[in-house]
């Protein structure tokens, strides 16, 4: 099936950010974009999983999925057991029914909708339990590679019904993860690094950015994907790029694009970057402090640090999250910038820039992920946080599960090389490679003790 035809599908019926909504034909609801859909729902999930367990005066237990085993007679006794079952069953009633409130509100086939989505809940599940084998988890192979690799095959082997592709929506799920994923984004936590983490932060994140867009623009790519591109090497891979496509309004075809290099270039890193650690003899927290540099989720900072020591995974995390704050910033730059530059000061046929444009063009999902790292980090009890993390987290990872397979649904292996002579693919090696170098010459410098003493983390 041509890919325009995928993409305009998966595309959705939300309404656009920047279209005015007149408020006397739609209902507050119906007026919602797909960035208030995932505010909305996430916000309620987080709401409730700390209503239940305050009203029960902590007397609540919350259990999570288990997806870990070792062999057949744990499979069998650990993950489909009937517990279990029931368990990732309820989730994905609720998960269902909040987003078909969404569905429906915007427009879309509620019962195509709920078809595809339970079909894509089952490869997520999948994903996350071929991923949970103890030989797999050794080797720091993760969920994502799991979903997108079936994504993929979905898209690329059978032409996909209708119904599953009214329920691929993969940035409205990643949007609603992100939301919850700021619940686990703690200020106190990146302070633990102190300068150093804060410095090879930003350090990483603008050095690789602005060279990555300047590498995009030498191979002839065009300045939306390149402003995309450059977003997911630099800051945490899809996330930073569903916040940057939001940003410029980009095309769904070219974020589908970014995702699925930014999850294929993930593979040989997780594996050859722990082994060049111990080859090497990197010190253990140089190490962890590269490996949140330039790994781009918390899932394979934390599945690749594992593989070198507890001192490389607190480093690895601590920077991975010092990143991931960026979102919020960055966000707000790429979308003054590309407002600048589509609407230069000097042309009076143009409205000039102005906080309103930069508005249009924030990806509003941010805001949740702000307001949840706020709150969390400076009024929820961290006696309350240790008790619904662990719920909160297999909530989200369940949502960014739904998300890989919705992106492999979108994806065409053969678009990686079409698409503009594959020079958008041969700039995201380019740009990893700097990153990976630069990382690493940053992290020695911060955490090697050369320009300051080495922090203090364990």
């Amino acid at each position: 099936m041509p890919s325009d035809s995928i993409e305009n599908n998966l595309a959705g019926n939300f309404p656009e950010e920047s279209i005015p909504v007149n408020s006397k034909n739609k209902s507050f609801l119906q007026a919602l974009t797909e960035d208030g859909w995932a505010v909305l729902i996430g916000g309620l999930l987080i709401a409730a999983v700390i209503m239940i367990l305050t009203l029960s005066s902590g007397g609540v237990k919350f259990s999570t999925p288990v997806y870990q085993w070792a062999n057949g007679n744990d499979l069998l006794s650990k993950v489909l057991t009937t517990g279990n079952l029931l368990l990732l069953a309820g989730i994905g009633i609720i998960f269902i029914l909040l987003s078909s409130i969404a569905i429906s509100l915007s427009g879309g086939s509620v019962s195509k909708y709920i078809a595809g989505f339970s079909a894509i809940y089952v490869f997520a599940v999948l994903s996350l339990i071929l991923a949970g084998n103890k030989s797999i988890a050794y080797y720091g192979i993760e969920y994502v590679v799991f979903a997108l690799v079936i994504g993929l095959l979905l898209s690329n082997v059978f032409n996909l019904p209708g119904w599953l592709k009214e329920a691929a929506r993969s940035e409205f799920f990643i949007k609603t993860g992100l939301v919850i994923l700021g619940t686990s984004i703690l200020f106190t936590d990146i302070i633990q690094a102190g300068m150093a983490g804060i410095m090879q932060a930003v350090l990483v994140v603008a050095a690789v950015w602005f060279f990555s867009l300047w590498l995009s623009r030498r191979l002839k790519v065009d300045d939306e994907f390149g402003v995309i591109l450059a977003s997911a090497v630099s800051i945490c891979g899809v996330s930073a790029a569903i916040v940057a496509s939001g940003a410029i309004n980009g095309d769904k075809k070219k974020l589908s694009y970014v995702t699925t290099l930014v999850l294929l270039v993930a593979i040989p890193m997780l594996i050859i970057q722990p082994w060049l650690i111990r080859k090497l003899g990197i010190p253990e927290i140089v190490g962890g402090a590269w490996l949140g540099g330039t790994l781009d989720t918390t899932a394979s900072v934390t599945a690749a640090a594992q593989l070198v020591g507890p001192v490389a995974l607190k480093a690895g995390v601590i920077i991975k999250f010092s990143q991931n704050v960026l979102i919020g910033v960055a966000a707000f730059f790429i979308a003054g910038w590309w407002a600048l530059r589509k609407n230069p000061a000097g042309d009076a046929n143009e409205q000039k820039p102005g906080l309103k444009i930069v508005w249009e063009r924030f990806p509003k999902f941010v805001l949740g992920f702000i307001a949840a790292s706020l709150v969390f980090s400076f009024l929820v009890p961290s006696e309350t946080i240790k008790q619904v993390g662990g719920i909160l987290n297999s909530l989200r990872t369940i949502w960014f599960a739904l998300a890989f397979i919705s992106i492999g649904l979108e994806a065409k292996f053969s678009d990686l090389v079409k698409i503009q002579g594959g020079r958008p693919a041969i700039a995201f090696i380019g740009a990893q490679v700097f990153n990976i170098l630069w990382t690493l010459l940053w992290a020695y410098l911060l955490f090697g003790g050369i320009l300051f003493p080495a922090p203090d983390i364990k």
